[in-house]
């Protein structure tokens, strides 16, 4: 890669970073630290009542499927496709997105507090769960999968991933397991995980990148499709402040429906966004062998 576009590719990973920070932070202390954050999480969380019980057996699978076990088989396979590739350098990176994505989110989420703020009293007592650690074992692995798969097959793998990801953190809702906003906030540990880790790529890269390798229609795609999905949150979530002197248990199926369906495109869009920012830059990290 030539000096000018390893410069811009630096700047563009720097942005990404601190992009994902601000919005990290925003999100923690909208939906955590103020009442009508609390409301609107729990209002979503109270409509996951709508349907569950056509799928209760899905969800339960999909979560179940999620443990410790898994996420080292995972981590193995991703590690082994960079290897096979003679990718030790991607291999080693890749295992460290996952891990550092994964106790970040348990250290913050033991780490940050919860004040209670009298709205979501069946739940006082939990305590703090943002972000969500299903939404970043998902995520994290589909991150780092996408960067270890060749450039044909990778836009494809970012959709696949995508797609995963947004189910599983959308999942976590539909259970009952996590407030629509830790989904959120897990997806954007993993987006700055996945920036450091394009640091570090571009740091021990020696072939130069092709053009010709970039997903530009891919992370267009994934990209209008996040911010359609942020976009219908944010409507959705807009209707609800009209009633937000109400409490949850007494809110009727609609406003239920609206608060639950809008949160769990707000929680697909973010990640819909995520991984095309990704997508759009990981040509430039994982360039091909020389011939």
């Amino acid at each position: 890669m030539r000096a000018t576009a390893r410069g811009w590719t630096v700047v563009w990973l720097v942005v990404f970073t601190l992009v994902q920070v601000a919005a990290f932070v925003v999100l923690w202390r909208v939906a955590v630290h103020t009442g009508l954050g609390q409301w609107i999480d729990t209002v979503a969380l109270t409509g996951n009542r709508i349907g569950r019980d056509r799928i209760d057996e899905p969800v339960d699978r999909i979560l179940n499927a999620m443990s410790v076990v898994s996420l080292l088989a995972a981590t193995a396979v991703i590690g082994f496709i960079a290897l096979m590739r003679g990718r030790i350098a991607l291999a080693i990176t890749a295992t460290l997105l996952i891990a550092g994505a994964n106790v970040s989110t348990q250290l913050l989420k033991h780490g940050l507090s919860r004040p209670d703020l009298g709205i979501d009293l069946t739940r006082v007592y939990a305590g703090n769960s943002l972000p969500s650690g299903h939404a970043t074992v998902a995520a994290s692995v589909a991150v780092a999968l996408v960067l270890v798969l060749p450039a044909k097959v990778r836009a494809f793998g970012a959709f696949l991933g995508a797609g995963y990801a947004a189910v599983a953190g959308v999942a976590t809702l539909s259970a009952g397991w996590h407030r629509p906003s830790d989904a959120a906030a897990a997806f954007l540990v993993v987006g700055i995980w996945a920036a450091l880790a394009g640091m570090v790529l571009l740091l021990s890269q020696r072939e130069r990148a092709r053009a010709s390798d970039a997903h530009r229609v891919a992370a267009t795609v994934l990209g209008v499709a996040g911010l359609i999905g942020l976009a219908i949150c944010g409507l959705a979530l807009g209707w609800l402040v009209d009633l937000r002197g109400v409490d949850p248990e007494e809110l009727g199926r609609r406003a239920l429906f609206v608060g639950y369906a809008g949160s769990a495109a707000g929680i697909a869009g973010t990640m819909a966004v995520v991984m095309a920012l990704v997508l759009a830059v990981v040509h430039r990290l994982v360039p091909r062998h020389p011939g």
